[in-house]
C-alpha cells in the first residue's frame, strides 16, 4: 500500500510538472506572439510614413499636399484598428489554451478525487453513503465551476461583438 501510495505521489508530481510547463510554454508563445506583432506594426507604420514623406515631397503644389493629408489619414486609421484587432486574436488564443490546461487539470484531480473515494469505499465496508455524498458534492461543484469558466470565457467575446 505504501508504494502505491508513493507512485501516486510521484505521479502527481509529473502531472504538476507538465502542467508548469504547459502554463510556462503557452506565457513564452504569447509574449513572442505580441513582439513580433509590435515589430510588425513598428515597421508597417514606418513604412507608411516613409511613404508618405516621400509623396509630401514630390507633391506639385499646395493642393496636392493638402490632399494628401486625408488620403494619409484613412490608411493609418485602419493599420491602427488592425493592430488593436491581432493583440485581441494573440489574446483570446492564450485565454483558450489557459482554459484548455485548466479544464484538463481540472479533470485529472476529478479522476484522483474519485479513484481515491473508490479505494476508501472499498477499504471501509460502511462508507457508501458518505461517499456518494462527497461525490455528489464534487459534481455540484464541477458544474459551478464549468459555468464559471464557460461565463469568464464567453465575457470578452460578447464585448468584442
Amino acid at each position: 500500500m505504501a508504494q502505491s501510495a508513493f507512485d501516486s505521489l510521484v505521479a502527481n508530481q509529473k502531472s504538476a510538472l507538465d502542467t508548469l510547463f504547459r502554463f510556462s510554454n503557452i506565457s513564452l508563445n504569447t509574449t513572442e506572439k505580441i513582439a513580433q506583432h509590435h515589430l510588425s506594426a513598428a515597421r508597417n507604420a514606418l513604412d507608411a510614413q516613409l511613404e508618405h514623406h516621400q509623396s509630401a515631397l514630390a507633391a506639385k503644389g499646395l493642393n496636392q499636399l493638402l490632399s494628401l493629408g486625408t488620403s494619409f489619414a484613412k490608411p493609418q486609421i485602419e493599420q491602427g484598428a488592425s493592430y488593436y484587432r491581432g493583440l485581441y486574436d494573440i489574446h483570446a488564443s492564450a485565454q483558450d489554451d489557459y482554459i484548455k490546461l485548466f479544464e484538463h487539470g481540472h479533470e485529472e484531480l476529478n479522476q484522483s478525487i474519485s479513484s481515491l473515494l473508490d479505494w476508501y469505499s472499498q477499504s471501509s465496508g460502511n462508507s457508501d453513503l458518505a461517499v456518494a455524498a462527497v461525490k455528489s458534492a464534487i459534481s455540484a461543484a464541477n458544474s459551478a465551476t464549468v459555468r464559471a469558466v464557460d461565463s469568464v470565457q464567453s465575457a470578452p467575446r460578447r464585448k468584442a461583438a
